[in-house]
């Protein structure tokens, strides 16, 4: 079995780290190492310095599936222009696809017009060029369809070029970080199939965020963070409906302090949710759930020359200071109420954790995470700041499932059905 990468797009004078470089970077660094020194010179903004054990960043849907498919990555390549519509491009030149990945096969592409979509035709004549036939069980990576207007706008036009690519009777959507897109790719297209099913990536996602929530093994612990609690107020709504316990930390906590009428000094603050705040205070009361935010905080003068870090206690918070992560003992009596959890959920970190300064909270309950697993709770972490910490601590093997959806992951936690599962007839 072969997993046919056709998606890679690489042009020039691109913003640092752009979406269409990442595949160049998940899916052949561990075999192309020389091409990291190449892609260094064309990509100056690329941080190879933060790719662990030179294996790239990882693409947690391409490393969920591998196991099941018994798949590797292997050629042909090819490259072409994603401009369309007049809406912004990464890039206008494209740089020859060897110079960064090795020898591959082109597919030309420039006699087509701006923004065409390839065709079940184009694949057969491709792969009739290079001599190769699409054996049962091979896999075929396309160009990220985001890059068609049609795609997020599910215009008719393209989902019938979408549907001219795939099988006419299966389609399996394996996606779950797009599920929560009404999309052509996601929704649009299983309009003219005649089974839409889930994969296994999808129905492991499905199966532990909305068990953890509609059916967990109580007592369930929910641990929100992150810097606003406009982006995560309907998440903490329903898991106050839901849970036994809530831990609040990162920067939305400083809005429920300040509703409290505590200095928060220079801190982030959201002042027109103060009033939400204390009725979410209230309703978790109401309800008899454990409500917990931290004791006390690590401050700093500066987040860039960084003079004082000291931790102080919430109510004693300097008003030339701002918090920036969660101090030892809100820690350590997290750590407490944690340790009788049966399933644990986690969205947000607790500090600015991409600095050092600021990342021993976050790090903390990721360590925690890890050893609920190892006494067989069930641990579940959701959103990229959260699966970014949870990778940098070095304990992801032994979290239960980490969800590759950012905002799908969200969405389920509030209780919603996603667009793209309710489009399946089997999920």
């Amino acid at each position: 079995m072969k997993i046919l990468d056709l998606s890679v797009t690489i042009e020039n004078d691109v913003p640092a780290d752009p979406p269409h470089m990442m595949p160049v970077i998940e899916y052949y660094s561990h075999k192309q190492p020389k091409s990291l020194d190449t892609m260094r010179k064309y990509f100056p903004g690329l941080r190879t310095e933060d790719l662990p054990d030179g294996e790239g960043w990882a693409n947690e849907t391409i490393h969920q599936i591998s196991p099941h498919t018994g798949t590797h990555m292997d050629a042909p390549w090819h490259y072409h222009s994603t401009m369309n519509e007049g809406e912004p491009s990464w890039g206008i030149d494209e740089v020859p696809l060897e110079w960064c990945i090795g020898d591959g096969v082109m597919v030309d592409f420039s006699n087509k017009p701006t923004g065409y979509v390839c065709t079940s035709a184009d694949f057969k004549a491709y792969f009739e060029k290079v001599g190769y036939t699409l054996k049962p069980g091979d896999i075929v990576l396309l160009e990220n369809v985001r890059f068609n207007p049609g795609e997020t706008k599910n215009k008719p036009e393209f989902v019938k070029q979408l549907v001219d690519c795939i099988h006419p009777d299966i389609y399996v959507n394996d996606a779950f970080g797009t599920a929560h897109r009404a999309h052509a790719s996601t929704v649009g297209v299983t309009a003219y199939t005649k089974v839409n099913l889930s994969g296994l990536l999808m129905d492991k996602e499905l199966k532990f965020l909305y068990g953890a929530i509609d059916n967990p093994k109580r007592p369930l612990a929910a641990i929100v963070g992150g810097a606003k609690v406009s982006t995560k107020l309907p998440v903490l709504e329903s898991l106050i409906d839901k849970c036994d316990k809530l831990l609040v930390g990162g920067g939305m906590m400083f809005t429920f302090y300040k509703a409290m009428g505590k200095n928060i000094g220079k801190s982030i603050v959201e002042n027109d949710q103060l009033d939400l705040a204390l009725k979410l205070m209230d309703k978790a009361k109401t309800k008899g759930i454990e409500f917990m935010l931290p004791v006390d905080t690590v401050v700093t003068d500066s987040l860039d020359k960084q003079a004082v870090i000291k931790t102080v206690d919430v109510d004693h918070i300097p008003s030339d200071c701002l918090g920036a992560d969660i101090g030892p003992k809100t820690i350590a009596a997290f750590q407490k109420t944690l340790e009788d959890a049966n399933t644990i959920v986690w969205n947000g970190p607790m500090g600015i954790f991409e600095q050092k300064n600021f990342a021993a909270g976050t790090m903390a309950i990721a360590k925690t995470l890890a050893e609920r697993s190892d006494k067989g709770a069930i641990t579940i972490v959701g959103g990229g700041d959260s699966v970014s910490a949870i990778n940098k601590s070095g304990v992801a093997n032994k979290i239960t499932h980490i969800s590759t959806g950012g905002g799908a992951s969200l969405e389920v936690l509030e209780g919603k059905i996603l667009p793209g599962v309710a489009a399946l007839t089997d999920a």
